[in-house]
């Protein structure tokens, strides 16, 4: 018997999530799907610290369940783009994923061919941006804009030498410069 965890959320505490929850157990129980964990968030879905929704992906992560059970897309993700990402987490965790409503079920192979397709038009996406990034910093670079972290300034490696030497440790040395860790240690390799 595959265990389930049910997510199920409303945007406000006024608002019922009962017919959510009742549609739900309804089917892990025709499917004997066994139910380990009910995950609900009061938040809207623009939010981004719906704290159940966290907790999901924890229990996920660490392979507590087989799969993932929700009402509709639209309960569970706030954009097709967090969707997308959260289908192609599962299918990485070997974690099959069910919107009720919708009826798609990542177990089967129309719900498999669905997230076939999902995945390419992110993927096409992805690739999309890409090529526009790459162009961007061409053009910049035509036009003479330095493309990278700036050159830490000659005084400021003297500055970093000479704290280094007065016996400062190199996270007050990294503060009171402002360089990151890295770029620390890049300066003392190169002296």
């Amino acid at each position: 018997m595959n265990r389930v965890i049910i997510y199920a959320r409303v945007s406000t505490k006024e608002q019922n999530v009962d017919m959510q929850l009742s549609d739900l157990k309804s089917y892990a129980e025709l499917r004997r799907l066994n139910v380990v964990e009910v995950y609900i968030d009061y938040a809207s879905g623009a939010k981004s610290d719906r704290v159940n929704y966290q907790k999901l992906f924890n229990d996920v992560r660490k392979r507590k369940t087989e799969v993932v059970l929700v009402w509709k897309f639209d309960r569970f993700a706030r954009s097709t783009k967090e969707l997308i990402n959260a289908l192609e987490e599962f299918n990485s965790l070997g974690v099959d994923f069910i919107s009720y409503k919708e009826n798609v079920d990542t177990s089967t192979p129309a719900g498999k061919i669905l997230f076939t397709m999902i995945s390419a038009f992110a993927e096409f996406e992805r690739s999309i941006i890409r090529e526009r990034v790459i162009a961007g910093m061409e053009k910049a670079r035509v036009r003479g804009v330095r493309i990278g972290r700036p050159k830490i300034p000659p005084f400021t490696k003297q500055q970093i030498i000479m704290l280094k030497a007065s016996g400062l440790t190199y996270k007050e040395i990294i503060k009171k410069v402002k360089i990151s860790k890295s770029a620390y240690f890049e300066i003392l390799k190169k002296m």
